[in-house]
């Protein structure tokens, strides 16, 4: 049901406004309180005062779904070939940001996710009814159609839909049934997914993005499949999903894991209980936004409950962290826990975010003889795989593997995960997909045997013959909805491959990136961009010291938990643009709008790329493979984590500092130009 109420205007016009109130409340998922039923009562009077001097035509939609925000807008009207989205505050008497920033997310999801609204132009109107007429208003239409959001006490609502309509009195009218019905495909943020996920919902409720959205659902149910079969046959099971940057992985594994655990807990549950699962990672940032926003979303949902109900008992922050930590784990945490006895863990399914990055067995004996005085003397791979050893019967554990993901020392990369079962644990099933043998995720030193079938066996030995499952590799990425061959321009980019590059980009389509030499333009092109709460932000490699200058400090790296989650006019969130975060808080997130700060660390030359590591007062070279990996692999982190669009800046460097010669990044700039990218002159001029 895509709205409670649905009708002809009309028929909403001949119908009693006593009548619309009751089919509301009906369809409420819960019942209405007193102030939402008199917030109706109020509503509706304003409509039908104000519709009833439109002309003939229009469709008339009350509490309209939108599915991706878990909201309902409380209005939408289809009149002269326009779509309008109401939101009313009932008594308010202020034009409040947050409210405009509701209202304007509502159109532009419309407008980004529901098919019959792509290529329709849609109005936000903000009506507080007790704010006054306020000021003239305008209407600035961006060139996706989308209108800014207008503001209006309700007292000229007929003269702005008579107005927005008559500026597109030659557009094609727009049936409303045919609107209504079409296809609704959002492609949520992993926050916002965690968050439905974390309300019950399930992966296909929450992305419908074509192919992406399949291959989710068929890699999700070809894991199940294999936790069945283990639970079912006592077997014990390493389960590899691979995939592009922004294909869903981490979504994948968060809808294995994070339910919500409703009612109190109970320590002295069984530890047998078959239903127990963890998220693991070793991506702190991640872990602590997935975790705090969790905690949010649980404690803001408790919070209005007990206001309509005093009788509930009441959950406090700390209460609501807790429980969403135990969902989400730190792969450290995880460890020391194990270290403390030799019984298993309580849960049976262990999902390990970024497996690739995994740490060998000198990184993790280092930090546990820092942390608890001893050493493990294993590797990561083979201490978690050995501690879900520990169960008698069955255990299943799934490895989520990004390809050329590797961004620091320590990392032991996938190979680790093969030799560790191959040397402790020969009777665990393994299942991958076929691109698992590709170089990306299993280095330089494997690849196909030319078999189809690569060198996983000889990895494994002899005795383990693995499973191979197409469903295993998610091939399409759902971050940047707006173009699903973002992450293929950017490996070509990478890899030098200009002229395929410059096909991809051209063929890219509604995903914009552009590059600049002008740090302030860039900056204005971010802010031009967003509309709503849309996040927008600054990120650059995490040894980018040369950017100083402009003010970019990646030593002072945000909190994460404020960077991604704070409100959009907190100077501590990406949107303040006060604060860079670097590939190692970024990886596993995204932002709307992107600006990637290019600085001489990595040089086009005609050689190929030029590595550079910036110590005290010079540029030293960088020799090593795994270091030259590792910041290749930095800058694929951060050209792929908008969802919407990119403006890339580098700097024209400066004649009188030897460390920021022109030189330096010249080539680079020429490099991204020739590819293709249109060079940045103004917010404008980039189309807004």
């Amino acid at each position: 049901m895509r709205a409670y109420y649905s009708d002809s205007l009309e028929s909403f016009l001949g119908t009693d406004a006593a009548q619309i109130r009751s089919v509301l409340a009906d369809r409420s998922e819960a019942p209405p309180t007193d102030e939402q039923k008199r917030a109706w009562q109020d509503q509706l009077g304003i409509m039908a005062r104000e519709l009833r001097k439109l002309g003939g035509g229009g469709h008339v939609y009350l509490e309209f779904v939108i599915p991706r925000m878990g909201k309902r807008a409380d209005a939408v009207i289809v009149y002269g070939g326009v779509i309008f989205v109401l939101e009313f505050k009932i008594g308010e008497s202020q034009y409040r940001r947050v409210d405009m920033d509701q209202c304007t997310d509502y159109a532009v999801d419309l407008k980004n996710f529901h098919e019959g609204s792509h290529d329709k132009p849609i109005l936000p109107i903000l009506v507080a009814s007790r704010a006054g007429a306020g000021a003239a208003y305008g209407l600035d239409m961006r060139e996706d159609k989308v209108f800014g959001v207008v503001c209006s006490d309700g007292s000229n609502l007929r003269e702005i839909i008579c107005k927005a309509a008559g500026m597109h009195a030659g557009g094609a009218p727009i049936d409303p049934r045919k609107w209504e019905g079409s296809a609704y495909k959002p492609t949520p943020t992993i926050i916002e997914a965690a968050r439905a996920l974390y309300n019950n919902h399930d992966v296909r409720d929450i992305t419908r993005s074509e192919a992406g959205a399949e291959n989710l659902t068929s890699t999700k149910s070809a894991v199940e499949g294999v936790i069945e079969h283990s639970r079912k046959n006592g077997r014990k099971s390493i389960c590899f999903v691979t995939g592009i940057p922004g294909a869903g992985k981490t979504l994948v594994g968060l809808n294995l894991t994070v339910k919500p655990r409703d009612g109190p807990s109970n320590d002295d549950d069984d530890d047998d209980d078959e239903s127990g699962s963890v998220f693991l990672s070793g991506n702190g940032p991640l872990v602590n936004v997935l975790r705090e926003a969790l905690a949010r979303d649980k404690y803001d949902r408790e919070r209005s409950k007990r206001a309509r109900d005093p009788t509930l008992a009441r959950v406090t922050k700390g209460s609501a962290y807790r429980e969403a930590a135990a969902l989400i784990q730190p792969v450290r945490e995880f460890i020391t826990e194990a270290m403390e006895s030799d019984r298993p863990p309580h849960e049976r399914v262990v999902v390990f975010d970024e497996a690739q990055r995994a740490w060998n067995r000198k990184e993790l004996d280092r930090f546990m003889k820092k942390r608890r005085g001893r050493e493990i003397g294993m590797s990561q791979p083979e201490y978690v795989i050995s501690t879900m050893d520990r169960h008698q019967d069955w255990a299943v554990l799934v490895c989520l593997v990004g390809g050329g993901q590797e961004i620091n020392h320590g990392e032991a990369g996938l190979p680790e995960w093969f030799d560790s079962v191959r040397r402790s644990h020969p009777g665990w099933d393994v299942y991958v997909s076929p691109e698992i043998n590709g170089e990306e995720y299993l280095g330089g030193n494997y690849g196909s045997d030319g078999d189809g079938r690569g060198r996983i066996e000889d990895m494994l030995g002899g005795a383990i013959r693995p499973t191979y499952r197409e469903e295993l590799h998610l091939a399409t990425s759902i971050r940047s909805f707006r173009s699903r061959h973002v992450s293929e321009f950017v490996r070509l980019l990478l890899d030098l491959d200009a002229g395929a590059a410059g096909a991809t980009l051209s063929g890219i389509g509604r995903y914009p990136i552009t590059v600049t030499r002008n740090f302030g333009l860039a900056k204005r092109w971010l802010r031009s961009r967003a509309r709503g709460t849309e996040r927008f932000g600054i990120v650059a490699a995490a040894k980018s010291y040369r950017l100083r200058p402009h003010g970019i400090y990646v030593e002072l790296t945000p909190k994460a938990t404020h960077w991604f989650l704070n409100p959009p006019d907190d100077p501590r969130s990406s949107n303040g643009l006060e604060y860079v975060a670097t590939e190692f808080e970024i990886q596993g997130l995204e932002l709307d709008w992107v600006c990637v700060a290019w600085d001489a660390d990595l040089r086009y030359t005609e050689d190929g790329w030029n590595y550079k590591e910036f110590v005290g007062n010079r540029w030293n070279n960088v020799h090593k493979d795994h270091k030259q990996r590792h910041l290749k692999n930095a800058y694929r982190v951060l050209l792929t984590r908008a969802r919407q669009g990119m403006v890339i800046f580098v700097p024209r460097g400066d004649d009188t500092d030897g460390t920021r010669e022109p030189g330096y990044y010249d080539r680079t700039y020429e490099y991204l130009r020739g590819i293709g990218i249109p060079e940045l002159t103004c917010p404008e001029a980039a189309g807004r």
